[in-house]
């Protein structure tokens, strides 16, 4: 980035990553409304997984800081310019924010990788897997690979990088060379989801779809029964449990369907589903920090969409998806002008997403 002149200015954001350091965001949402859209096509999640069939033997490369490897068209950077305490900066490469920042980076990704894609490589954004039937093949396929990104000077971050192994993690799955399985982290809200105690936490627990399953549990939160607690109701929900993690339930990403989020919260903790076409693909429950209890109902729940959007905005960043919420002050963001600091911070990381409510 460098000092700017630029007539336009947007305000920007520091937001945590998982590695300890931060990622600055600029709130575009000025510059995208009036930005030309373009889709690069996204390839479908389960045709990746379906190449991996057979391989024993895996890499997966993931690029440092990607966006800022794409150098911004000349002319246009003024574009991006965005205000601090120092004064007006501008940024030289492709910041996050941008409405087509998601599309120019896979179509960049699709270029340089053209070659190996469909042979033994898979790409989802910055995210690039390696898949291999022998030791051999994988060396040389991944000196072939890591040839094309030098020649395109595209540095790799050794840090979360993993290198020939049987099992890795990608894009919420876990990949060996014994198949597919669902990352344990996207079904651990509703494993570790403690038996109810009372009538509300009973209605926390109770899922759209589950209504013959939920029967008996129903019955507990009907206002002239009371909160009875017995063994047939404890397997109904032991047995729910069960079946939201089982692999046939939580499907697949689409990335060519829009991805949807519901957001729940109670008293003690947070709880949000990332669906599709009204079928679960992950869940995400936190309990609330000691300084979170004191948050009002409606504090609560923009607290949870933003652990949503945190937790899984490898989804997120590429196309518009809607939020569903009952909460009505929820379904004004774009229009709310006046915000205390803690709701600013909140809005800005929230306006980086493409979203519907």
């Amino acid at each position: 980035m460098c000092l700017s002149v630029s007539p336009c200015a947007v305000p920007v954001l520091l937001v945590p990553k998982k590695d300890g350091t931060w990622r600055m965001c600029v709130n575009c949402r000025t510059i995208n409304k009036i930005t030309v859209k373009y889709q690069h096509l996204i390839p479908r999640l389960d045709d990746m997984l379906d190449e991996l069939h057979g391989s024993t033997l895996f890499t997966k490369i993931n690029l440092k800081s990607g966006y800022y490897q794409i150098r911004m068209k000349e002319g246009d950077e003024w574009k991006t310019a965005f205000k601090t305490k120092h004064g007006l900066y501008e940024w030289l490469v492709m910041p996050f924010g941008l409405t087509n920042a998601p599309s120019t980076f896979m179509r960049l990704m699709n270029h340089v990788l053209r070659a190996f894609i469909g042979k033994f490589v898979v790409v989802y954004l910055d995210d690039i897997l390696v898949y291999s039937k022998s030791l051999k093949d994988h060396i040389d396929h991944l000196q072939r690979m890591l040839q094309a990104l030098r020649h395109e000077e595209l540095y790799a971050n050794l840090k979360k990088c993993t290198f020939c192994m049987d099992r890795v993690v990608f894009l919420g799955f876990v990949v060996s060379s014994k198949g597919i399985q669902v990352d344990e982290e996207n079904v651990k809200a509703i494993k570790d989801w403690p038996t109810p105690k009372s009538v509300t936490e009973v209605r926390n627990f109770i899922v759209r779809d589950f209504s013959t399953l939920a029967i008996t549990l129903t019955e507990v939160v009907k206002k002239y029964i009371g909160f009875k607690w017995g063994g047939e109701k404890e397997q109904s929900f032991n047995l729910i449990k069960e079946r939201l993690c089982s692999a046939p339930l939580l499907v697949l990403p689409d990335f060519s369907k829009t991805f949807e989020i519901e957001c729940d919260t109670s008293r003690i903790g947070i709880g949000v589903v990332l669906m599709q076409e009204k079928r679960s693909i992950a869940y995400f429950s936190e309990k609330l920090s000691e300084a979170s209890l004191n948050y009002s109902t409606y504090d609560n729940e923009l607290y949870a969409l933003v652990r949503a959007l945190e937790t899984w905005q490898h989804y997120l960043w590429s196309k518009e998806f809607v939020i569903h919420t009952d909460h009505e002050s929820l379904k004004h963001l774009k229009g709310q002008n006046k915000l205390n600091r803690r709701h600013a911070k909140w809005f800005e990381f929230i306006e980086m997403f493409p979203y519907v409510i």
